[in-house]
């Protein structure tokens, strides 16, 4: 189980598109944030020997480090927690899960997940064309969440403040961690 005063308020999650900019990403987090570890295309040797670098670079700047995959490989590859869907398994590390809707909702927190990410909140380049929920059916579904609720999908400082009044933990993000991505941003 998680203790919330040790959860972080701030993510970034993972993904092949930063390509050079991850550890120049990584730098710009602050001390004691989190970091979801995806890049779910990489072959498995070359996706545990990135996580590998990540941890390292994780631990030295105390950031923790939740694995997209199984809480099993999670433990096998040293990670702080396991993020994704519910799975059987050790309740030593936390979990966490993304939701979309309220079913997802549900099934999470049935499953065991510690926090969850709700997204995507506003357009983002992970998901074009996606729908975002927006500030009020963001708002209604974080409403019903038992467990801390992360906001993720197109999120910053800024957009995290217009959603302070639905209780949100935090916020995650990639672009947001990402300086090439800001200098090419366009409004969205």
């Amino acid at each position: 189980m998680y203790h919330r005063q040790s959860l972080p308020r701030l993510w970034m999650m993972t993904d092949e598109r930063l390509g050079d900019e991850l550890f120049p990403a990584l730098q710009r987090l602050p001390r004691g944030a989190g970091i979801v570890f995806r890049h779910y295309s990489l072959d498995p040797k070359a996706r545990r020997k990135l996580f590998l670098r990540v941890r390292k670079h994780a631990r030295a700047r105390g950031l923790q480090l939740m694995l997209a995959g199984s809480p099993q490989m999670a433990e096998a590859w040293g990670a702080d927690g396991s993020h994704g869907p519910a799975q059987a398994g050790s309740r030593r590390l936390p979990r966490s899960a993304s939701v979309h809707n309220r079913a997802e909702l549900r099934a999470a927190e049935r499953g065991g997940a510690d926090f969850i990410f709700v997204s995507p909140v506003f357009q983002t380049r992970s998901h074009p064309g996606a729908d975002a929920l927006g500030p009020v059916r963001f708002g209604l579904l974080a409403g019903r969440a038992r467990s801390p609720v992360i906001a993720l999908g197109g999120m910053n400082a800024v957009r995290a403040r217009r959603l302070a009044g639905f209780q949100i933990w935090g916020w995650g993000a990639i672009d947001a961690w990402n300086s090439v991505a800001r200098l090419r941003r366009r409004p969205v």
